[in-house]
């Protein structure tokens, strides 16, 4: 594990996940400063070997690249706004979670203010950090990202989208929209059987070995999408996964539909405008023109 032990870093926000990632850097042997508005959350750092500092400019003056890891958009900007001089000269990494409106324009205001400027999406709960499966994913400086991705690679994999500092927070939220979307499915699935009798743990042992052999399936339908021909051959028909039995069957349970309903009505929306015969991941056409 190489460390350059030049590079001074502070870390702004000590969260789960600020923490985390501080504990990972402060592990690795990188000389590294903390901040955080409520006190005492430092302390586990410090014992380790962080620095802590007492305000946020103390933090940032003690380091070249700092590092944010805060609640949200408007938290980043009052907390860094008041040190846009201090931080001109210096690198900024802010791996807050933001949209990619947000992260662009944190980055035009990191520009403005002199400051190199990497945006980040923490693909990883906080106890994954540092561990096989965290991924982190990166855009804006490519500078940033070269000269310092020994540093980021102690957090995860570490991925680079390119120049355009909303990309990873876009690449982040459409990866979090399948899970969520898979997350909901489970649970469907879970009260579907629950009625009989079958506990969530053991639903859990059959649908996990099904949906991760499913997901073989992505490759396939990206090749059609990108193709644009929802007519090649051996694509099941959105007539064929028409989930009205999936509905009734649901309802008979005395369970909601809605997960279930929502996949039906982005079907049945192609199916009413012609598009019966063709592929099921023509319903793509009515996720990207809402009705």
């Amino acid at each position: 594990m190489t460390t350059d032990n030049n590079v001074q870093v502070s870390v702004l926000g000590l969260g789960a996940m600020g923490g985390a990632l501080a504990g990972a850097l402060v592990r690795a042997g990188y000389t590294t400063t903390v901040w955080n508005r409520t006190p005492g959350k430092a302390d586990d750092l410090v014992a380790q070997g962080a620095k802590a500092a007492a305000t946020a400019g103390d933090a940032v003056r003690s380091g070249g690249l700092v590092i944010v890891c805060l609640l949200d958009h408007t938290s980043v900007h009052e907390v860094l706004d008041p040190l846009s001089t201090e931080l001109a000269g210096r690198t900024l990494i802010n791996v807050t979670t933001t949209s990619p409106a947000q992260s662009r324009e944190l980055a035009a205001w990191a520009a403005q203010a002199g400051v190199a400027y990497l945006d980040g999406g923490i693909m990883a709960v906080p106890n994954m950090i540092g561990r096989p499966g965290a991924s982190i994913l990166y855009s804006g400086s490519a500078d940033v990202f070269d000269r310092y991705k020994p540093l980021l690679d102690q957090w995860g994999t570490s991925t680079y989208f390119g120049e355009d500092a909303g990309l990873a927070s876009l690449y982040d939220l459409a990866l979090l929209a399948g899970m969520y979307v898979m997350f909901a499915g489970f649970m469907h699935g879970a009260a579907m059987v629950s009625p009989a009798g079958v506990t969530a743990g053991e639903f859990a042992t059959m649908a996990a070995p099904w949906l991760t052999a499913m997901t073989g399936a992505f490759e396939g339908f990206a090749a059609v999408i990108d193709g644009g021909d929802y007519t090649v051959e051996g694509q099941q028909s959105l007539e064929f996964s028409n989930l009205d039995g999936l509905l009734t069957a649901s309802s008979a349970q005395g369970i909601g539909t809605e997960v279930v309903s929502m996949v039906q009505r982005l079907i049945q929306r192609q199916i009413d405008a012609g598009h019966g015969k063709e592929g099921f991941a023509r319903i793509i056409e009515s996720i990207k023109q809402p009705g």
